[in-house]
This record gives C-alpha cells, structure tokens and sequence, in this order.
C-alpha cells in the first residue's frame, strides 16, 4: 500500500470516527432538548401567573405620569401587539417557547443548542474528512449525501437562530431527525471510500448535487414548520370552539408559534429556496446534455425532480390564491416535501435509471 492509499484510508476512517462521535453528541443535545421541554412545561400555577401577565400585556395599559394635577395621573394605552394572520384566521400571540418562559428550561434549551453546535461542526468535520478521502466532491453516493445532508439541515437551522429567529422550539424535531438520517446513512447507506462513476466526473458535481442538498435541507426546516402549523392549528381551533386540549396538547402546543406565525414561516423558506430547486434542475438537464447528448430522458430522477418542482410550484400559487390559504395549501406543502423525499430514497433504492448512484 503506498502512501497515498494508506492516507486516504486513514482519512476515511477519521470521518467515519468523526462522524460517530457526532452522533453521540446528538444524543446529548436529544436529551438536552426533552429536558427543555419538560422543565418548560409549566405548573397550573405558572401557567395562571402567564395567562394574567398576557392579559395585562394584550390591555397594555402603562401608566405614565405626564403630569402632576390635583395628584391625577394620565394613563395611555398601549395598542396590543398580535401575529397578524391571514384574511379569515385567527391573530393570537406566540407562544413562551419552548422552554416556557422558565429558567431551568431555558437553561436545558441553551446547553442543547451548545451541543447542537458542538455537534454540527463534528459532523461538518467528517464530512470534509471524507471529501479528502476520496479527494473529490462528498456527495457521490447514498451515504455521502445524507451526511452533508443533515449537517447542512442543522446549519440552516443554526443561521436562523443566529438571525435571531424564533425557531429553537424546532430543535428537539431536528436533532432526532439528524439521528434518524445518520443511523440509516452509518448502518443502511453506508459505501466504503471510492472513486466516482465517469459520468460524475464533472465541476456539475459541485453545483447541481450541492442545490439539490441545500433545497433538501431547507425543504425540510419547512415542512417541519408546515407540520408544527398543523398541529397548532388544530389546537388554536379547539380553543376557539370552546373545547378543552388534553394536559400534553396543552402543555406543548401552547408553547409553540401560533398558526399563524407558523403559517408565514413555512410558506416563507418555501418560497425563498425554490427559485434554488429551479436552478437545481435546469443545471441538471445542462450536465445531462454535458453527461449523455440530451438534456431530458425521462428518467426516473429527473421524472420525479420535476415532479416535486410542480408540487411546490401548485403549494406558492395555491398559498398566494386567496381561496387556498392555512389548511389547504400545507397539505400541499407535506405532499410536496413527500415528493422530495420519494425522490431521494425511492428513486435511488428502488427505481433503476441512469442516477442509479445509491452505492447500496
């Protein structure tokens, strides 16, 4: 074994090692998340204490002394503040959060972000490792995409919360579908290091299967939205009509963005990664043509690529019709992401075609 070889294979160990070792701090920050939510969880007693500091807020009454007459003091009202929705839905506040406005949660909450970071940039590491390995863009087969996958899923999510978005209460959802993603990538997926097939021998490599995994991974932040909006929804409708939510419902649900609030989120990632999936495709038929003389063949992956482009084409018309907001339209979105995912894991499993690349 010369010593190029025996570098590659060592290389190819450490990002498997590296890789490993940010499971087990998933782990942690899995745990660390539960606890967040079950310290966050508030007694009857602080949950009466919020309900009377939320009526105080949405009366808004700040007394300002602004003059001095006869022992009088002017009192202004400050306008309530709510998540404007769309026409036809409920505007109802945000909820506390995940940690529900407690210290020990918030506390749990931010010792799982600091292992989710810890986490990332291990992942990140055995993901670079493994590039070097084969000396090539990490991507070529079933395994090496859903790690970059998952790492770049949880780097999205981390930028939005350096962007100071209210996203933390995503953070036990994604870490367990982080886990789910590598168990299957470490035990189903796995392809020890090789060289690539010579139709990927391309710089289309870099550009068409990297869209594709940044589409993937902020596809998913919104549809998990686009659940989360769902189950909030429905909450916020039992509310409305007088029912009363089980002790879990309520206990997690009220702690959630409103519907509305959700709503926006979703349809705003949707919206703002799609122009990339369209960029994905076309730069897809341009290596294609580059690749095997044509541009579009119908086969299976580029079937379904399209398919899912005209599902989150229907899902931003349909949300942009007045007719087909709230419900309707998220309906819309999960069967589009589904799209997504049958593409990925269908197609490359179960379908044979010319981007037969799993490795499984």
């Amino acid at each position: 074994m010369n010593l190029a070889a025996a570098t590659n294979e060592n290389l190819a160990h450490t990002s498997n090692v590296l890789i490993y070792s940010s499971m087990a701090v998933y782990t942690l920050a899995f745990f660390a998340h539960i606890a967040e939510w079950v310290f966050g969880s508030r007694s009857k007693v602080g949950r009466t204490a919020a309900a009377l500091t939320t009526e105080q807020a949405a009366a808004g009454t700040v007394k300002v002394q602004v003059a001095q007459q006869g022992g009088a003091t002017a009192v202004l009202e400050r306008p309530k503040i709510v998540t404007r929705s769309a026409a036809g839905t409920r505007d109802v506040p945000d909820g506390p959060g995940a940690a529900g406005g407690t210290f020990k949660g918030d506390l749990y909450g931010r010792i799982a972000v600091s292992l989710t970071v810890l986490a990332f940039l291990v992942q990140a590491g055995g993901v670079v490792a493994r590039a070097l390995s084969v000396q090539r863009a990490p991507w070529g087969n079933m395994y090496e995409f859903s790690i970059t996958f998952s790492v770049v899923a949880v780097g999205a999510y981390l930028i939005l919360l350096a962007l100071r978005k209210n996203v933390r209460w995503m953070g036990l959802i994604l870490v367990t579908t982080v886990l789910l993603d590598l168990g299957i990538a470490t035990t189903v997926l796995y392809t020890s290091s090789d060289q690539l097939v010579p139709a990927l021998h391309s710089y289309w490599l870099w550009i068409h299967v990297s869209t594709a995994i940044i589409c993937g991974a902020v596809f998913f932040i919104g549809g998990a939205g686009t659940l989360m909006y769902l189950f909030r929804d429905s909450y916020e409708s039992k509310l409305a009509n007088g029912g009363r939510p089980g002790a879990f419902a309520d206990s997690v649900l009220s702690r959630l963005p409103s519907a509305s609030s959700l709503d926006k989120f979703s349809y705003r990632i949707n919206a703002a990664v799609f122009p990339l999936w369209t960029f994905t495709i076309i730069a897809g038929a341009i290596w294609a043509g580059d690749a095997w003389g044509r541009y579009w063949g119908w086969d299976p992956k580029e079937v379904w690529s399209f398919i899912t482009w005209v599902a989150y084409a229907c899902y931003l018309h349909a949300r942009a019709t007045a007719g087909w907001k709230g419900r309707k339209a998220a309906y819309l979105a999960l069967i589009a992401f589904g799209c997504w995912i049958f593409n990925y894991y269908g197609v490359n499993i179960f379908v044979t075609g010319k981007h037969s690349y799993a490795g499984v």
